[in-house]
């Protein structure tokens, strides 16, 4: 991770969709100005997602899912897999440039269910248990 070089910009493939992105900006209104990721790399839902193994933010995550978790496929389940999406090493999601919480590189409960939660089975079959 280079970290001089926000996540959208990891690879230089990636850097350039951005680049190209902002300079070709059209707005019909006039309202929208060019900008280069229409996310925020860091947010409460996001913080919530890499941690919900843990409370509070298993309660927190299920209030913004109307009281459930979000489905399989969608939840957080692996650190390779959120990094190949946001640095772009993977597809080309111009949605996700995340950064991974602090919390996932030195508090090893962040990545285990301890508390046994029943978050689902991904579309491959995968039980999502750990």
């Amino acid at each position: 991770r280079d970290l001089s070089k926000p996540m959208g910009a990891q690879t230089p493939a990636r850097a350039e969709q951005f680049r190209v992105r902002h300079d070709e900006w059209n707005d019909a209104t006039g309202e929208v100005p060019p900008f280069h990721y229409g996310v925020h790399y860091s947010s409460a839902a996001a913080v919530c997602s890499y941690m919900l193994r843990l409370q509070p933010f298993t309660e927190h995550h299920r209030l913004l899912q109307d009281g459930r978790f979000d489905l399989a496929d969608r939840l957080f389940h692996s650190v390779f897999e959120e990094w190949s999406l946001a640095s772009g090493e993977r597809g080309n999601d111009t949605g996700c440039v995340k950064e991974l919480t602090p919390e996932l590189y030195y508090m090893h409960e962040a990545l285990h269910n301890l508390n046994k939660l029943e978050l689902g089975r991904r579309q491959d079959g995968t039980l999502l248990h750990h």
